[in-house]
């Protein structure tokens, strides 16, 4: 089983078609679309994102954004600009895709994978930036792997099967990485909508279960098809700007 793996789209429908269209170019067969959540927030293509993501094989999680639009966070808890954003988005995406987000779960357990968008001990709101707070999140994990978004950055975190060390990595695009099956895994593979690597490319990744093999992409977008969307419903600059330098 093939497994395309995306996160954080951000509403962002150039970089999420970027994405297909990458993948059919590179003739990589995948049988499932595994998207982390964070599909709206930020970008102003929402329902296109849906639509698109609907209309693939997939299954998706709820991710901090989706909750805020859906009314299941306190918009206290971002900032001015991002709040700004999620009161757009309710007010314009359709009533079938509200329920669609509405629906979306906090975790899902996939055999030896655990989806969260955030982290195994708080799904929805949790950075996994540093070793530390990587560690700690091993211990709520029972799967060997999990896979995580949120902090929009590629980055590999492994606890070492006899060791017990956790050390990280950050993947290299186009090649790939062997889970070993004596070691866990906490892996992220980057945002597709707004990166914050450095990298304004939009992030995505193939995960072979079959093989145990990560590989991760990244492929350039119309950033400024994106943000002149972003500009005609008067966003802050600031998010506008960021695109340009994955940030």
């Amino acid at each position: 089983m093939r497994c395309l793996v995306i996160s954080d789209i951000h509403a962002n429908l150039a970089a999420l078609q970027a994405v297909m269209d990458d993948v059919a170019a590179r003739a990589t067969a995948y049988d499932i679309v595994w998207c982390l959540g964070d599909v709206v927030g930020y970008g102003a293509e929402p329902n296109e994102c849906i639509d698109l993501l609907r209309a693939l094989p997939h299954i998706c999680l709820a991710g901090n954004h989706d909750w805020a639009v859906t009314g299941k966070l306190d918009l206290h808890a971002f900032h001015e600009q991002a709040a700004y954003v999620v009161e757009w988005t309710q007010a314009n995406l359709t009533p079938e895709n509200m329920s669609y987000l509405k629906a979306r779960p906090e975790l899902l357990p996939h055999e030896d994978y655990l989806l969260v968008h955030a982290s195994p001990r708080e799904p929805i709101w949790e950075y996994i930036t540093d070793i530390n707070v990587a560690e700690d999140n091993f211990d709520y994990m029972s799967s060997p792997f999990c896979l995580v978004g949120h902090t929009h950055v590629p980055v590999i975190f492994v606890k070492d099967g006899r060791t017990n060390n956790v050390h990280v990595s950050m993947p290299s695009a186009n090649v790939p990485v062997v889970l070993k099956r004596d070691s866990r895994y906490i892996i992220n593979p980057g945002s597709v909508g707004q990166p914050r690597d450095g990298d304004p490319r939009a992030a995505y990744a193939i995960l072979d279960i079959t093989t145990s093999t990560w590989t991760p992409y990244r492929v350039e977008y119309a950033i400024a098809d994106t943000q002149k969307k972003m500009r005609s419903f008067h966003f802050p600059p600031r998010l506008v700007e960021r695109l340009n330098y994955g940030r």
